[in-house]
């Protein structure tokens, strides 16, 4: 690096904030900047007033891609039908698996994706649990 530049980096480094701010103001004056030219470049931001274009609104509302699997409440003549699916789902041991669905409603499932959270849905009903995917 050239030492002038090295030294100009030096000098502009130890300026308080205040001398900082006046170099800037020095600087937009000196070369003809004005606040809208320090912006972000190129469209990163819309200018005041200006509607944003259909994508974005589209892009406002993200479709969801990730749900919990919720057990709501089950049938207690299929109780034990519905432990074992839990714990076979979950990989939960018969401690936890019995806890969790004995303390329902709980979520039973996390961050899956729509196919996965439908298919955990049909096999925790078709045990007898009432299931909810959020």
């Amino acid at each position: 690096m050239d030492p002038k530049i090295k030294d100009l980096v030096d000098q502009i480094a130890s300026l308080s904030l205040l001398e900082a701010a006046q170099l800037t103001d020095a600087l937009k004056e000196r070369l003809g900047i004005s606040d809208a030219m320090m912006m972000p470049a190129a469209g990163a931001a819309p200018a005041a007033g200006a509607t944003p274009p259909p994508a974005a609104e589209e892009a406002a509302a993200p479709e969801k891609t990730a749900f919990s699997v919720k057990l709501e409440k089950f049938d207690p003549a299929s109780k034990i039908k519905v432990i074992k699916e839990v714990r076979a789902l979950t990989g939960l041991g018969l401690k936890e698996a019995k806890e969790l669905v004995e303390n329902a409603p709980k979520e039973i499932k996390a961050d899956v994706k729509k196919e996965e959270a439908e298919e955990l849905k049909e096999k925790l009903e078709a045990a007898g649990g009432t299931v909810v995917i959020e």
